[in-house]
Protein backbone atom coordinates (compact mmCIF):
# COMPACT_ATOMS: atom_id res chain seq x y z
CA UNK A 1 0.00 0.00 0.00
CA UNK A 2 1.25 3.61 -0.95
CA UNK A 3 1.19 6.58 1.37
CA UNK A 4 -1.53 7.99 -0.77
CA UNK A 5 -3.66 4.77 -0.08
CA UNK A 6 -2.50 4.16 3.93
CA UNK A 7 -3.85 8.30 4.16
CA UNK A 8 -7.13 7.45 2.11
CA UNK A 9 -7.78 4.49 4.35
CA UNK A 10 -6.83 6.55 7.54
CA UNK A 11 -9.36 9.33 6.64
CA UNK A 12 -11.93 6.71 5.87
CA UNK A 13 -11.66 4.89 8.83
CA UNK A 14 -12.62 8.41 11.15
CA UNK A 15 -15.64 9.23 9.47
CA UNK A 16 -19.23 7.66 10.63
CA UNK A 17 -21.90 7.27 7.95
CA UNK A 18 -23.79 10.05 10.07
CA UNK A 19 -20.93 12.83 9.50
CA UNK A 20 -21.75 12.66 5.97
CA UNK A 21 -25.25 12.57 5.95
CA UNK A 22 -25.46 8.82 5.29
CA UNK A 23 -27.64 5.86 7.35
CA UNK A 24 -25.83 3.26 8.62
CA UNK A 25 -27.08 0.00 7.40
CA UNK A 26 -26.06 -3.84 8.04
CA UNK A 27 -23.55 -5.03 10.10
CA UNK A 28 -19.99 -3.06 9.71
CA UNK A 29 -16.92 -5.09 10.06
CA UNK A 30 -14.51 -1.88 9.72
CA UNK A 31 -14.37 1.55 11.44
CA UNK A 32 -15.61 4.63 9.58
CA UNK A 33 -17.05 4.35 6.44
CA UNK A 34 -16.99 1.80 3.94
CA UNK A 35 -14.79 1.80 0.36
CA UNK A 36 -18.35 1.77 -1.66
CA UNK A 37 -19.35 4.62 0.20
CA UNK A 38 -16.66 6.97 -0.52
CA UNK A 39 -16.70 5.99 -3.53
CA UNK A 40 -20.47 6.93 -4.28
CA UNK A 41 -20.01 10.35 -2.80
CA UNK A 42 -16.64 10.71 -4.85
CA UNK A 43 -18.62 10.03 -7.88
CA UNK A 44 -15.81 7.22 -8.73
CA UNK A 45 -16.02 3.28 -8.93
CA UNK A 46 -15.30 1.14 -6.37
CA UNK A 47 -12.72 -0.67 -7.81
CA UNK A 48 -11.24 2.52 -8.96
CA UNK A 49 -11.74 3.64 -5.64
CA UNK A 50 -10.14 -0.17 -3.89
CA UNK A 51 -7.08 0.15 -6.18
CA UNK A 52 -6.12 3.93 -5.51
CA UNK A 53 -6.75 2.68 -1.55
CA UNK A 54 -4.52 -0.68 -2.12
CA UNK A 55 -1.74 1.10 -4.16
CA UNK A 56 -2.51 -0.28 -7.69
CA UNK A 57 -3.44 2.87 -9.51
CA UNK A 58 -0.78 6.13 -8.52
CA UNK A 59 -2.06 8.52 -11.18
CA UNK A 60 -5.56 9.61 -9.69
CA UNK A 61 -6.39 12.86 -11.59
CA UNK A 62 -6.88 16.52 -9.96
CA UNK A 63 -10.62 16.52 -10.68
CA UNK A 64 -10.38 12.68 -8.93
CA UNK A 65 -8.57 13.99 -5.95
CA UNK A 66 -10.84 16.88 -5.40
CA UNK A 67 -13.72 14.67 -4.83
CA UNK A 68 -11.91 12.57 -2.63
CA UNK A 69 -11.13 15.55 -0.64
CA UNK A 70 -14.45 16.41 -0.56
CA UNK A 71 -15.76 13.34 -0.34
CA UNK A 72 -13.53 12.68 3.01
CA UNK A 73 -14.73 16.55 4.46
CA UNK A 74 -10.78 17.08 4.80
CA UNK A 75 -9.89 20.85 5.39
CA UNK A 76 -7.31 22.47 3.92
CA UNK A 77 -4.52 21.16 5.22
CA UNK A 78 -5.53 17.88 4.70
CA UNK A 79 -6.69 18.89 1.14
CA UNK A 80 -3.15 20.02 0.40
CA UNK A 81 -1.43 16.93 2.19
CA UNK A 82 -4.14 14.55 -0.17
CA UNK A 83 -2.67 16.57 -3.12
CA UNK A 84 1.15 16.32 -2.29
CA UNK A 85 0.93 12.43 -1.71
CA UNK A 86 -1.03 12.24 -5.42
CA UNK A 87 1.76 14.69 -6.45
CA UNK A 88 -0.52 17.45 -7.97
CA UNK A 89 -1.10 20.82 -7.44
CA UNK A 90 -4.20 21.61 -5.44
CA UNK A 91 -6.48 24.51 -7.42
CA UNK A 92 -8.02 26.95 -5.91
CA UNK A 93 -11.84 26.08 -3.94
CA UNK A 94 -14.08 27.23 -5.56
CA UNK A 95 -16.35 30.24 -4.20
CA UNK A 96 -19.37 29.05 -3.48
CA UNK A 97 -22.46 29.75 -5.55
CA UNK A 98 -24.07 33.01 -4.96
CA UNK A 99 -27.83 32.81 -3.50
CA UNK A 100 -28.91 36.26 -4.54
CA UNK A 101 -30.43 36.72 -8.14
CA UNK A 102 -29.60 40.01 -10.49
CA UNK A 103 -32.55 42.19 -9.97
CA UNK A 104 -32.20 42.97 -13.47
CA UNK A 105 -32.62 39.42 -13.82
CA UNK A 106 -35.93 38.85 -11.50
CA UNK A 107 -37.00 42.31 -13.72
CA UNK A 108 -36.74 40.52 -16.60
CA UNK A 109 -38.06 37.24 -15.64
CA UNK A 110 -41.26 38.87 -14.18
CA UNK A 111 -41.83 40.39 -17.43
CA UNK A 112 -42.75 36.88 -19.01
CA UNK A 113 -46.25 36.67 -18.46
CA UNK A 114 -46.38 33.76 -20.97
CA UNK A 115 -42.99 31.78 -19.53
CA UNK A 116 -42.46 30.20 -16.85
CA UNK A 117 -39.07 30.87 -15.35
CA UNK A 118 -37.31 29.95 -12.56
CA UNK A 119 -33.35 30.11 -11.44
CA UNK A 120 -31.28 27.36 -9.45
CA UNK A 121 -27.53 27.15 -8.36
CA UNK A 122 -25.05 23.54 -8.38
CA UNK A 123 -27.43 22.57 -5.71
CA UNK A 124 -30.67 22.28 -7.51
CA UNK A 125 -31.98 25.06 -4.82
CA UNK A 126 -34.62 27.38 -6.69
CA UNK A 127 -33.74 30.85 -5.77
CA UNK A 128 -35.97 32.52 -7.64
CA UNK A 129 -39.34 31.84 -9.86
CA UNK A 130 -41.34 33.79 -11.64
CA UNK A 131 -45.51 34.11 -11.07
CA UNK A 132 -46.16 31.80 -13.75
CA UNK A 133 -43.10 28.86 -12.73
CA UNK A 134 -44.96 29.61 -9.11
CA UNK A 135 -48.36 28.55 -10.44
CA UNK A 136 -46.99 25.59 -12.13
CA UNK A 137 -45.40 24.22 -9.32
CA UNK A 138 -48.06 25.20 -6.89
CA UNK A 139 -47.24 23.53 -3.81
CA UNK A 140 -44.79 21.20 -5.14
CA UNK A 141 -42.34 24.33 -5.32
CA UNK A 142 -42.28 24.82 -1.64
CA UNK A 143 -40.00 21.90 -1.72
CA UNK A 144 -37.27 24.29 -2.85
CA UNK A 145 -34.96 21.85 -4.52
CA UNK A 146 -35.71 20.59 -7.81
CA UNK A 147 -33.31 17.43 -6.81
CA UNK A 148 -35.24 16.90 -3.67
CA UNK A 149 -38.67 17.31 -5.57
CA UNK A 150 -38.00 14.84 -8.11
CA UNK A 151 -36.63 12.25 -5.49
CA UNK A 152 -38.10 12.59 -2.27
CA UNK A 153 -41.53 14.06 -2.90
CA UNK A 154 -44.05 11.39 -3.99
CA UNK A 155 -46.32 13.89 -5.79
CA UNK A 156 -43.66 14.06 -8.35
CA UNK A 157 -44.65 11.23 -9.68
CA UNK A 158 -48.12 12.66 -10.57
CA UNK A 159 -46.55 15.52 -11.75
CA UNK A 160 -44.39 14.61 -14.02
CA UNK A 161 -45.50 12.76 -16.52
CA UNK A 162 -42.48 10.74 -17.99
CA UNK A 163 -41.29 10.80 -14.65
CA UNK A 164 -38.20 8.01 -15.13
CA UNK A 165 -36.86 10.19 -17.89
CA UNK A 166 -36.92 13.54 -15.87
CA UNK A 167 -35.62 11.28 -13.48
CA UNK A 168 -32.40 10.21 -15.07
CA UNK A 169 -31.65 13.93 -16.69
CA UNK A 170 -31.93 15.05 -13.24
CA UNK A 171 -28.93 13.00 -12.15
CA UNK A 172 -27.19 13.39 -15.17
CA UNK A 173 -27.03 16.81 -14.83
CA UNK A 174 -26.54 17.13 -11.03
CA UNK A 175 -23.19 14.59 -11.89
CA UNK A 176 -22.08 17.39 -13.99
CA UNK A 177 -23.18 20.32 -11.96
CA UNK A 178 -21.19 18.41 -8.70
CA UNK A 179 -18.57 17.60 -10.09
CA UNK A 180 -17.13 20.74 -11.15
CA UNK A 181 -17.50 21.89 -7.68
CA UNK A 182 -17.21 19.12 -5.07
CA UNK A 183 -16.21 21.10 -2.32
CA UNK A 184 -19.61 22.91 -2.60
CA UNK A 185 -21.34 22.16 1.11
CA UNK A 186 -24.44 22.77 -0.22
CA UNK A 187 -24.38 20.24 -3.31
CA UNK A 188 -22.27 17.94 -1.11
CA UNK A 189 -25.33 17.74 1.51
CA UNK A 190 -27.61 17.45 -1.12
CA UNK A 191 -26.23 14.28 -2.25
CA UNK A 192 -25.65 13.10 1.09
CA UNK A 193 -29.36 12.92 1.45
CA UNK A 194 -29.92 11.92 -1.73
CA UNK A 195 -28.47 8.98 -1.42
CA UNK A 196 -30.32 7.42 1.10
CA UNK A 197 -33.00 6.72 -1.60
CA UNK A 198 -32.79 3.18 -3.76
CA UNK A 199 -34.15 5.13 -6.78
CA UNK A 200 -31.50 8.22 -7.02
CA UNK A 201 -28.75 5.58 -6.01
CA UNK A 202 -29.43 3.43 -9.05
CA UNK A 203 -29.49 6.16 -11.06
CA UNK A 204 -26.46 7.72 -9.59
CA UNK A 205 -24.40 4.55 -10.23
CA UNK A 206 -24.90 5.00 -13.42
CA UNK A 207 -22.51 7.76 -14.14
CA UNK A 208 -23.79 9.76 -16.40
CA UNK A 209 -23.14 12.97 -16.92
CA UNK A 210 -24.62 15.82 -18.86
CA UNK A 211 -25.61 19.08 -18.96
CA UNK A 212 -29.34 20.15 -19.75
CA UNK A 213 -30.32 21.20 -23.16
CA UNK A 214 -33.39 21.73 -25.16
CA UNK A 215 -36.08 19.49 -23.67
CA UNK A 216 -39.56 18.65 -23.46
CA UNK A 217 -41.51 18.00 -20.43
CA UNK A 218 -44.91 16.98 -19.41
CA UNK A 219 -46.91 18.42 -16.29
CA UNK A 220 -49.92 16.71 -14.81
CA UNK A 221 -50.86 20.44 -13.57
CA UNK A 222 -54.41 19.49 -10.91
CA UNK A 223 -55.88 23.23 -12.35
CA UNK A 224 -55.28 22.95 -15.85
CA UNK A 225 -54.87 19.45 -16.55
CA UNK A 226 -51.89 17.75 -18.92
CA UNK A 227 -49.13 20.59 -19.87
CA UNK A 228 -45.83 20.17 -22.75
CA UNK A 229 -43.30 22.67 -22.67
CA UNK A 230 -40.32 22.97 -24.32
CA UNK A 231 -37.46 24.08 -21.58
CA UNK A 232 -34.10 25.74 -22.50
CA UNK A 233 -31.38 26.45 -19.46
CA UNK A 234 -28.44 29.16 -19.50
CA UNK A 235 -26.02 29.87 -17.54
CA UNK A 236 -26.29 32.77 -15.28
CA UNK A 237 -23.15 35.22 -16.29
CA UNK A 238 -23.47 37.62 -13.68
CA UNK A 239 -23.67 34.15 -11.13
CA UNK A 240 -21.33 31.49 -11.94
CA UNK A 241 -23.12 28.78 -10.93
CA UNK A 242 -26.59 29.47 -11.14
CA UNK A 243 -28.58 28.68 -14.34
CA UNK A 244 -31.87 29.91 -15.50
CA UNK A 245 -34.59 27.62 -17.12
CA UNK A 246 -37.54 28.90 -19.13
CA UNK A 247 -40.29 27.29 -20.32
CA UNK A 248 -42.61 27.40 -23.29
CA UNK A 249 -45.53 26.09 -25.34
CA UNK A 250 -45.88 25.37 -29.14
CA UNK A 251 -48.05 28.39 -30.81
CA UNK A 252 -51.71 27.59 -30.55
CA UNK A 253 -51.46 24.33 -29.05
CA UNK A 254 -53.89 22.77 -25.94
CA UNK A 255 -50.56 23.35 -24.14
CA UNK A 256 -50.62 26.67 -24.75
CA UNK A 257 -54.38 27.13 -23.91
CA UNK A 258 -53.62 25.57 -20.62
CA UNK A 259 -50.39 27.36 -19.98
CA UNK A 260 -52.44 30.52 -20.69
CA UNK A 261 -55.34 29.43 -18.41
CA UNK A 262 -52.32 28.62 -15.37
CA UNK A 263 -51.43 32.69 -15.98
CA UNK A 264 -54.76 33.99 -15.57
CA UNK A 265 -55.59 31.83 -12.71
CA UNK A 266 -52.21 32.88 -10.81
CA UNK A 267 -53.23 36.97 -11.81
CA UNK A 268 -56.86 36.38 -9.77
CA UNK A 269 -55.45 34.54 -7.10
CA UNK A 270 -52.36 37.25 -6.93
CA UNK A 271 -55.59 40.12 -7.08
CA UNK A 272 -57.12 38.33 -4.50
CA UNK A 273 -54.42 38.07 -2.22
Amino acid sequence: MTELGEYLKSRRAVLRPADVGLTSTGVRRVPGLRREEVALLAGVSVDYYGRLEQGRERTPSVQVVDALAAALRLDDDGRAHLFALARLTPRAARARVSERVEPGLLRLMAAWPDNPALVYNRAYDILAANPLATALFGDLGAVGNLMLLVFNDPRARAFYADWQEVAADSVAGFRMAYGSAPDDPRARAVLAELLTGEDFLSLWERRDARRKCLARKTFCHPEVGTVTLNMQTFDVRSAPGQELIVYDAEPGSPSADALALLGSIAATSAERG
